[in-house]
């Protein structure tokens, strides 16, 4: 028998992982080495308790080495010019065509979901996030919220709308991202929150005329870790001032100003359900569901991208985001142990699902059968709601999710589970 034997170097290559979905035939995998593969994922586990921290992307030592050597600079060169953007309060050239792509990809994203939406309904429960694609919602007790005790964790299901299906938490816009990169609590009331995502692109080079930002053409200094614009030290702090009034809400009361993000969430809400009832006559709904997972995939990998420059911050134990250099000092944070922080938010790093939070839903292989029954969740899979809303309306699956829909397992009849190890 003759034995082929391929070179060293073949041996060692890696598969080259894309971000982007392909419909390829899937290889399958031997058993016991499924982990070993770079392109499993098993099933999300399940949410972490309120109590606990969420995982530091960078390990602490290593912040705690950079903040020393960062401390050590600036005593060696109490004054020095920053010359690597964004830090200097410029741009980075290669990321502003990025930028524009992430936003036009979330912009097809929320116009693919509105159509699909229409025909395929989603499920929200009335008492806890959880999220079902189908007519029917699933019979698996998984309910957290208020009474799921008195329910035995049965959901109760309602009508979901597109920003159920793709959740955003919002962040307070930076008009001088390097010059004021706060927002302090008196100013809470008066400077806008828009989604987080798009406030990073609108920081990576995105023009918005409703939400205006300082542009520099020339990179500013550090003084003993402070930022000072040299060049533009002519211009008066009253007129900086008026320049950033100009971008805040009108309504800067109190109780006016909670009124106004009230009727604003509501008139979202009405375009939202308008949009909707706008699409009718889908002639091609496959069509519409590969573009719009193709818009998910672009706008997941290009914010990847740009998160490896500008820095995204979240709370440790809350989902509230801030995209900046630093985290914002407005004392809104009841989650556990905010008494010991007066309210404010444990700034970390963030990653790409705090900063788009994809809900994960129970993959229906079947949208005719009956609903999933609660005793065979083990062999049920899951995937992200926009993955599950496009496949369901006959997009191909794509292959970094096939192992977590579990498409390889075969689940039991309901009358089966007992006889099943």
């Amino acid at each position: 028998m003759n034995i082929i034997l391929k070179p060293q170097h073949l041996l060692s290559k890696k598969p080259n992982l894309t971000h982007f979905f392909s419909s390829k035939t899937p290889i399958p995998l031997p058993y016991g080495t499924e982990t070993n593969d770079p392109s499993y994922k098993d099933v999300p586990k399940p949410v972490r308790d309120k109590s606990e921290r969420k995982p530091y992307v960078t390990p602490m030592k290593m912040l705690i080495k950079r903040a020393k050597e960062e401390k050590e600079a600036r005593k060696l060169q109490p004054c020095r010019m920053l010359e690597n953007p964004p830090d200097n309060g410029l741009l980075v050239p290669q990321l502003v065509p990025v930028a524009y792509q992430v936003y036009e990809a979330r912009e097809v994203l929320l116009s693919g979901i509105s159509m699909l939406v229409k025909v395929i309904p989603v499920q929200k429960c009335r008492f806890c996030h959880e999220l079902h694609i189908g007519h029917v919602g699933h019979e698996i007790r998984t309910c957290t919220g208020p009474g799921s005790g008195m329910r035995s964790s049965t959901h109760v299901w309602r009508k979901g709308r597109v920003h159920d299906v793709v959740f955003s938490p919002k962040s307070y816009h930076l008009y001088d991202r390097v010059g004021k990169p706060r927002v302090l609590h008196d100013e809470s009331r008066r400077v806008p929150r828009i989604p987080a995502i798009v406030e990073l692109c609108i920081q990576a080079g995105v023009d918005l005329e409703k939400h205006p930002t300082k542009r520099r053409t020339k990179p500013v200094y550090s003084i003993e870790g402070r930022i000072v614009d040299f060049e533009q030290a002519k211009e008066n702090d009253e007129n900086e001032r008026n320049l950033h009034d100009e971008n805040l809400d009108p309504l800067m009361g109190s109780d006016l100003g909670t009124k106004f993000d009230e009727a604003r969430n509501f008139i979202l809400d009405k375009e939202t359900d308008q949009l909707e009832e706008s699409h009718e006559g889908v002639t091609d709904l496959r069509e519409i569901s590969i573009g719009t997972m193709e818009s998910w995939f672009k706008m997941i990998s290009g914010a990847e991208k740009i998160m490896e420059k500008y820095g995204v911050l979240t709370c440790g134990y809350c989902p509230e985001v801030q995209v900046g250099p630093k985290g914002h000092k407005v004392r809104m944070c009841k989650a556990t142990k905010h008494q010991h922080r007066d309210g404010l938010h444990a700034w970390q790093e963030a990653t790409i699902d705090d900063l788009v939070a994809p809900s994960y839903v129970w993959h229906v292989r079947d949208t005719n059968g009956l609903p999933l029954d609660n005793k065979l969740k083990r062999y049920y899979g899951k995937a992200p709601a926009v993955v599950e809303l496009c496949v369901q309306a006959g997009a191909p699956v794509p292959d970094q999710y096939r192992s977590m829909m579990r498409l390889d397992v075969v689940p039991p009849d309901r009358d089966e589970v007992d006889l099943v190890a």
